[in-house]
C-alpha cells in the first residue's frame, strides 16, 4: 500500500460502468432571490437542473471527463460519502449537458 494511502486512511475509488460521481457545485446550496429573499437548498422550485463537478468517471463513460461541469437532475441522484465528502453517483444517461473547456462548439448549444 502507498505511503500516502496507508497515511489519511483512504483507498482510491475507481467508478465501474457507466457511473459518474459528482460534487455538488457549492452555490447550488443556498440563493436569494432578486429581491433579497433566502430561498433554502430543500425548498421545491419546480423540477431545476442542477450542476456539479465529475469526480471520478467508469470505463463505459463516452462524453463526460474529470473535471467537467455536469447538468442533471436531483432526482436521478444516489448519494455517497466518500472521504468525509458528500457526493452523488449518477449514470451517464442522466446527464442532461456538459461544460468543459475541451468541447466544441459545433453543436450550436451555448450554457
Amino acid at each position: 500500500m502507498p505511503d500516502d494511502i496507508a497515511a489519511t486512511g483512504k483507498l482510491p475509488i475507481k467508478m465501474l460502468h457507466d457511473r459518474i460521481l459528482v460534487a455538488l457545485r457549492k452555490e447550488d446550496g443556498d440563493r436569494r432571490s432578486s429581491g433579497g429573499i433566502l430561498i433554502p437548498a430543500t425548498a421545491q422550485v419546480a423540477k431545476r437542473l442542477v450542476w456539479g463537478e465529475a469526480k471520478g468517471v467508469g470505463p463505459s463513460v463516452r462524453q463526460v471527463k474529470v473535471g467537467d461541469q455536469v447538468l442533471f437532475s436531483p432526482e436521478d441522484q444516489h448519494e455517497v460519502e466518500v472521504h468525509g465528502e458528500d457526493l452523488i453517483i449518477l449514470r451517464e444517461r442522466d446527464v442532461h449537458a456538459v461544460a468543459a473547456e475541451r468541447i466544441e462548439e459545433s453543436t450550436g448549444l451555448y450554457l
